[in-house]
C-alpha cells in the first residue's frame, strides 16, 4: 500500500514513511493510492473477532510494510480492558466500544450510542492515540530515532496524545491549546502532567490559531527535518486509520447480516472522526448516511447544506459549551474534497490555496462558483445538522429523563442532530465523544448536579499545573521548540 498527497506531490510513500510526519511536503494530506476493499466473506468472519483482532485486520490492509506479527502484537497490547477501563455501569469493558440502544419506536427507527470514551482520558481520541503511541515507539526504536510531536488541541486530542506519549522513549510532546477556552477538567488533565517530555503551550487565541501554527511550522521543511517534527493531530494518517476500526465494530455489533445498513452521526469540528467513517464506507462498509453534527461553529454544516465552504476568522469563532468543536477550519476536510473531485490534485491544491487567500470556496454550481461538485455529495452519504447551547442543554435533560443516562455536551449535539435524520429500518449509531465529567460546568447547568467521575479523577482541577502562555507567533514558537529539544 502506497500513499500520495492530496495536492499531487509525486513521491509515493509507505505507511511507515508517513507515520511520523503529518503533512506531505507540498502541504497536502496523505491518502492511499486506492482504498482497500472489504469483502462480504471478510465482514462475516470479522463478526466473531475481539476489538484487538478486528483492529489488526483493518490495519493490515493499510500498514502493509509492518510485519504482521508486530502489528498484531501492537493491537493486542493497545486494546485491552485494562487500558479501556472506564466503562459505565452495565457496560462490558472487554468490548472496548460497547453499544447501548437508547430508543426504538413504532416506526422501526432505532437510536444507538457507541461508547468510545472508556480510555485513560475519557474521550474518543484515546481509541486512536493509544495505538499511535505504540506505533511511534515501535518505529523510533526500530530506526534508533527521536521524535518531537507538535500538535494543537481544542480539548481532547491534547490530553489523549500526552497520556499516550508520556514516558515514551525518544518522544517529546509540544501541545498547543487556546488559552482559557477549554473546560476546567480538560485543562487540568493536560496541564497537571509533570512528565519532563510533555510541554503544554497555551496560545492567546482560538483553536484555529493553534492549528495554523502547527501547519506553518510543519511547512518549514528544513526546520521540520532539523527538529524531527511529527504530529498526532487528525491530519496524521495512522490516527485516522485507527478510527476506521470502530466504525466496523459499530456496524458488526448493530447488525446480523451484511444485507443490513446502518447510519452514523458524528459530532464534528476538525472532520477527522467522520473522515474515518467516510473511509470505512469507501472500503465497502454498508453505511447509509454519515451525519455531520456541528455546534454554533457551523462551517461544515453550511457546506453540506449549500456547497459553500467558508472558514471563519478567529473573531467569528464562537467559544461554546461543546468546546472541542470550536473549530472554523476543518483540517481533515481536504481528504473528502479530494475524493469528491475524483482525485484531481491540481484542483484540490487550487481550492485550498483559495481558502488561505479568500477564506473558502464554492462548489454549489451557482454562477461564479468554483465548481458544481456539490451535487455529488449525496453519493457519499453525507448530510448534516447543527446544535446550539439551548439544544444541548435540552438534550442532556431529555437523555437523562428518557434513558437514565448522562451524556457530555458534544454527544448531546450528536443525539440532537441524529434525531433529525434517523430512518425506519436503519439503525442510527451516535458516536460518543467524551464522558460528561469532562464538561461538568454544563452538566451542572443542565441537571443541577455534578457529573459522576471515574476513580482517579475526583479532584484533578486542584493538582499543580505546568504550562506556558504564548502569542500566536511562528518564529517565537520555533524558538521555543528548538530551546527545549537542544537540536
Amino acid at each position: 500500500m502506497h500513499y500520495a498527497s492530496t495536492r499531487g506531490h509525486a513521491a509515493s510513500q509507505s505507511f511507515s514513511e508517513i507515520l511520523l510526519g503529518g503533512l506531505a511536503p507540498d502541504g497536502g494530506l496523505y491518502l492511499p493510492a486506492s482504498y482497500p476493499q472489504v469483502s462480504a466473506a471478510e465482514l462475516n468472519a470479522w463478526r466473531e473477532l475481539s476489538y484487538a483482532e478486528l483492529a489488526f485486520e483493518v490495519l493490515r490492509k493499510f500498514a502493509t510494510d509492518i510485519p504482521e506479527a508486530d502489528l498484531r502484537a501492537m493491537t493486542a497490547k493497545t486494546y485491552t480492558a485494562e487500558v479501556y477501563r472506564n466503562a459505565r455501569e452495565g457496560e462490558d469493558a472487554g468490548q472496548i466500544t460497547p453499544l447501548r440502544v437508547l430508543q426504538e419506536d413504532g416506526a422501526g427507527r432505532k437510536l444507538i450510542l457507541q461508547a468510545l470514551s472508556n480510555g485513560p482520558t475519557l474521550a474518543f481520541k484515546d481509541m486512536a492515540m493509544q495505538l499511535l503511541g505504540n506505533l511511534f515507539e515501535y518505529a523510533l526504536e526500530k530506526n534508533q530515532a527521536e521524535l518531537n510531536i507538535f500538535g494543537a488541541t481544542s480539548g481532547d486530542t491534547g490530553s489523549a496524545a500526552e497520556y499516550a506519549m508520556r514516558g515514551k522513549r525518544g518522544i517529546r510532546v509540544f501541545m498547543l491549546s487556546p488559552h482559557q477556552k477549554m473546560s476546567a477538567f480538560q485543562t487540568a488533565q493536560m496541564f497537571s502532567l509533570q512528565d519532563p517530555n510533555i510541554f503544554n503551550i497555551a496560545v492567546e487565541g482560538v483553536f484555529d490559531d493553534c492549528q495554523d501554527l502547527v501547519k506553518a511550522v510543519s511547512n518549514d521543511l528544513a526546520f521540520k527535518q532539523q527538529q524531527r517534527i511529527g504530529t498526532v493531530n487528525s491530519i496524521n494518517w495512522a490516527r485516522v486509520v485507527a478510527q476506521v476500526v470502530y466504525y466496523f465494530r459499530g456496524y458488526l455489533s448493530a447488525t446480523t447480516s451484511n444485507e443490513q445498513q446502518v447510519s452514523f452521526t458524528v459530532p464534528s469540528g476538525n472532520f477527522g472522526n467522520i473522515c474515518a467513517g467516510h473511509i470505512a464506507r469507501m472500503m465497502g462498509l454498508p453505511i447509509a448516511q454519515l451525519v455531520v453534527a456541528t455546534n454554533e461553529n457551523d462551517v461544515l454544516d453550511e457546506f453540506f447544506r449549500t456547497g459553500v465552504y467558508r472558514v471563519r476568522a478567529s473573531a467569528e469563532t464562537w467559544h461554546t459549551t461543546s468546546p472541542s468543536m470550536d473549530i472554523s477550519k476543518a483540517s481533515n476536510f481536504e481528504r473528502f474534497i479530494y475524493d469528491l473531485l475524483d482525485g484531481d490534485a491540481a484542483r484540490v491544491k487550487q481550492l485550498f490555496a483559495q481558502v488561505e487567500s479568500k477564506g473558502g470556496f464554492d462548489l454549489s454550481g451557482a454562477p461564479g462558483s468554483d465548481g458544481d461538485e456539490f451535487h455529488k455529495v449525496e453519493q457519499f452519504g453525507f448530510v448534516s445538522g447543527k446544535s446550539v447551547h439551548a439544544d444541548r442543554i435540552q438534550t442532556i435533560r431529555q437523555v437523562r429523563e428518557q434513558y437514565g443516562l448522562t451524556v457530555d455536551t458534544h454527544t448531546a449535539d450528536g443525539i440532537k442532530v441524529a434525531r433529525e435524520h434517523w430512518q425506519p429500518g436503519v439503525p442510527m449509531i451516535v458516536l460518543e465523544t467524551a464522558l460528561p465529567a469532562k464538561f461538568n460546568e454544563t452538566i451542572r447547568e443542565a441537571l443541577g448536579e455534578d457529573a459522576q467521575r471515574p476513580a482517579g479523577f475526583e479532584r484533578i482541577e486542584e493538582l499543580p499545573q505546568r504550562f506556558v502562555v504564548m502569542q500566536p507567533q511562528v518564529e517565537a514558537m520555533k524558538a521555543y521548540i528548538a530551546q527545549h529539544t537542544g537540536l
